[in-house]
């Protein structure tokens, strides 16, 4: 059990995802008060269940008065949601630049105003923690081997978007300090998700790895609640590698 998360109420966008679902019963079993959004609803352990869309800033505000009028308190936030457009994947040469601003817009800004809202919260209440979701792309290059044995590509706009979510943790854990408010990221490195990946990339990411496999959604949830957790008490701009040694090569 992490210290302090007992009765916590903490915001987890994305919550239908792969770490999503790992991460809302890792807080529930540490007795922390989840509110639980996604676009889809589903049984959970979440205290609350809400259905919004993190890129729509009116549902965004809904959801920021619903938990206050509830809860009176916001102590954590977690932003996980993922969301992108159709041909995301698409590869660099060919990407419309509608679609470059779509997922910038829906992904990078989305964060941005959650941020904005739950941080003057926090500021107000002299405490609280954000983690950000990052990822190992946000960090080094992409090795693009992964995917030569099916023609497959890493995301373009992914790349851009999670390094520009580390930096911007740096800028709130920053600015933020004086108010008793931090702000992490965690950076995942390859989760295994057996359905949507192909079994070449498996096996190549694999071999390359450290540890000589994928991490598992289970392994990147106890992060996430270590640092919302007052374990992490004097960590704050931090980024949190969960990547089975991958940017340590």
């Amino acid at each position: 059990m992490y210290a302090g998360l007992k009765d916590k109420v903490i915001i987890l966008t994305g919550a239908g995802g792969l770490i999503g679902r790992e991460s809302l019963k890792h807080l529930a079993q540490n007795d922390a008060k989840v509110i639980a959004v996604d676009v889809n609803s589903f049984d959970s352990e979440a205290d609350l269940f809400l259905t919004f869309d993190v890129t729509k800033t009116n549902e965004m505000d809904s959801l920021i008065d619903t938990v206050l009028s509830h809860y009176g308190k916001i102590d954590g936030l977690v932003n996980l949601a993922y969301p992108r457009t159709k041909d995301w994947g698409t590869k660099f040469e060919k990407i419309p630049y509608d679609s470059w601003q779509k997922n910038v817009d829906m992904q990078m800004n989305s964060v941005f105003y959650i941020c904005q809202k739950v941080l003057e919260i926090m500021k107000k209440q002299k405490s609280g923690s954000i983690v950000n979701i990052s990822s190992i792309y946000g960090v080094v290059g992409n090795d693009f081997t992964l995917y030569e044995e099916y023609g497959g590509t890493s995301p373009a706009a992914y790349a851009a978007i999670k390094g520009g979510l580390v930096n911007l943790t740096r800028y709130l854990a920053s600015y933020y300090g004086k108010y008793n408010v931090r702000i992490n990221c965690m950076s995942p490195g390859g989760v295994l998700d057996v359905k949507n990946q192909n079994p070449s990339f498996i096996n190549r990411y694999s071999e390359k790895s450290p540890l000589k496999r994928l991490g598992n959604p289970s392994e990147m949830a106890p992060a996430i609640s270590f640092l919302l957790s007052d374990d992490a008490s004097f960590i704050t701009g931090h980024n949190l590698m969960v990547d089975g040694g991958w940017t340590a090569i």
